[in-house]
């Protein structure tokens, strides 16, 4: 049986470079140039690892989610519905305000605009934040049965609200909006979220959930 020749790039570091070519351009703005000069690898390599842009998109985005997986499950493991709620919005500012790399969000950035060619990237990036907003409406269905949140809220709508300032402050962060101000945005955001019906010091923990397998950070 013949043997295929290994790979001659590390498929991590090749990713997280895609990665970034994608989230600083756009999937519509990344050339193949772009990415081939980004990534180490020429053309025929990039083909042959990922059969096409669309195919390395889709690769990139599944690297994407694994890197963030462990903050979503920090976010669950929180004790209260607020506590998991206000560990979401700070840990999205401090990602999407990282000096250390690209500003905002990929999930955001990566298809905000597309021509015809392209048309099915931004509803691919729309359902991967619909996974995470269905983890987060989960966590929140659980708190309100164990009575951390009362019982007329909104699991849903309380889910669907968070991603949509999420998404909103991701689009600041790339606009040049700081971490002390989007801070103060998410500390505004907290201030609708219902309160508890537990009586003060009677905070039972909410089960720590793992997150789906297809769940995303953002």
């Amino acid at each position: 049986m013949a043997v295929g020749r290994p790979r001659a790039f590390d498929m991590n570091k090749a990713l997280d470079a895609a990665m970034e070519v994608f989230w600083r351009k756009g999937y519509e703005g990344a050339s193949m140039v772009d990415l081939t000069t980004a990534m180490g690898i020429n053309s025929p390599s990039l083909y042959a690892a990922f059969g096409s842009k669309k195919g390395l998109f889709e690769a990139v985005l599944d690297h994407y989610d694994r890197d963030r997986a462990g903050f979503l499950t920090d976010v669950l493991a929180q004790p209260t519905a607020r506590q998991a709620a206000e560990h979401y919005l700070r840990g999205l500012v401090d990602q999407a305000t990282d000096p250390d790399g690209p500003r905002g969000c990929l999930l955001v950035q990566g298809g905000l605009t597309c021509g015809d060619d392209a048309a099915d990237i931004p509803a691919r990036l729309a359902a991967h934040r619909h996974a995470t907003e269905l983890t987060l409406r989960e966590r929140f269905v659980c708190a309100k049965s164990e009575g951390d949140l009362p019982k007329g809220s909104d699991p849903a709508g309380l889910a669907r609200y968070l991603l949509t300032v999420a998404n909103g402050m991701s689009i600041q962060a790339s606009s040049g909006a700081t971490g002390k101000e989007l801070r103060q945005v998410a500390e505004m955001a907290l201030l609708a979220l219902p309160s508890s019906e537990k009586p003060a010091g009677d905070k039972k923990a909410a089960p720590r959930k793992k997150p789906r397998a297809e769940a995303r950070a953002n």
